[in-house]
């Protein structure tokens, strides 16, 4: 079985296996594998973005967004007559010629990447790019144009140490065949300051304490009086800030829902 492996440590957010999807299907029939996708409306290969923390420590998470090709794929059982798996890359295939009208399998996709074709009155979805590998290709047009490589393609076996630590993302279950590495954990950023000289502290040590009690990262604010932790779990801290001459502060770092910015830290003399 072939799949798609997403390192998102590597993904810039450059859009370019979104655009080539466009570039293959926009315009193009490969009929009875995929009749021309629409300019808009469609994305086959979606990049998804979204804006994280808040000022002034903001980052950006770019997760491409694919058909799972499932195992257990809904569309196979209730549309066997124009629904396959195409036997050299295990794709899912809506054959455009035979699905004409079949509305109803937009909403047998659980994860809603599944379309309608209004102007052609079918439903249409990610062929892998079925009908270039039936011509000799190795690789979809988006793993093609991914200049990072975040986008690798091949047999499940190729991938298989990888695999074992990779998760599945757009609430995908685990009979999906793409697989994403390196995702992005929560992080909890602040500065510390002198209150009386509104001066940032530089060395003040940032303890995270997890809720058993338990410290799981310890740092130190640097020349600017930053500090920022990238590896947290989506749980409750407690981070208890110290420097020499200085009182300590303990403070709540609810990381359930969302990441953390502190406001400024000012601490007092002793």
């Amino acid at each position: 079985m072939k799949c798609l492996v997403v390192d998102l440590s590597r993904c810039n957010g450059c859009y370019n296996c979104q655009l080539a999807c466009k570039d293959e299907h926009c315009d193009n029939d490969w009929s009875p594998i995929a009749a021309p996708q629409p300019e808009t409306g469609q994305f086959w290969c979606k990049m998804n973005e979204t804006e994280r923390g808040r000022v002034p420590v903001v980052r950006v998470d770019y997760r491409p967004e694919f058909c799972g090709q499932c195992d257990d794929c809904k569309l196979l059982s209730q549309a066997p007559e124009c629904v396959y798996r195409d036997e050299m890359t295990g794709a899912i295939i809506i054959d455009s010629e035979k699905a004409k009208g079949r509305s109803d399998l937009v909403d047998a996709c659980p994860s809603h990447l599944v379309y309608w074709n209004d102007e052609l009155g079918l439903p249409q979805k990610c062929t892998g790019c079925a009908h270039l590998m039936q011509d000799g290709w190795t690789q979809p047009r988006c793993v093609e144009a991914c200049a990072t490589g975040a986008l690798r393609y091949g047999d499940e076996d190729e991938f298989a140490d990888e695999i074992a630590s990779a998760v599945h993302l757009f609430d995908q279950g685990e009979d999906s065949h793409v697989f994403y590495l390196n995702v992005p954990k929560r992080f909890v950023a602040g500065t510390v300051a002198n209150r009386a000289e509104n001066e940032v502290i530089i060395g003040a040590k940032v303890e995270f304490i997890n809720e058993q009690g338990e410290t799981v990262n310890c740092t130190e604010t640097d020349e600017f009086g930053d500090f920022r932790w990238d590896e947290a779990d989506e749980a409750s801290y407690q981070v208890v800030v110290t420097a020499e001459g200085f009182d300590p502060v303990t403070l709540v770092a609810d990381c359930r829902g969302k990441d953390v910015v502190f406001d400024d830290l000012l601490i007092d003399q002793q």
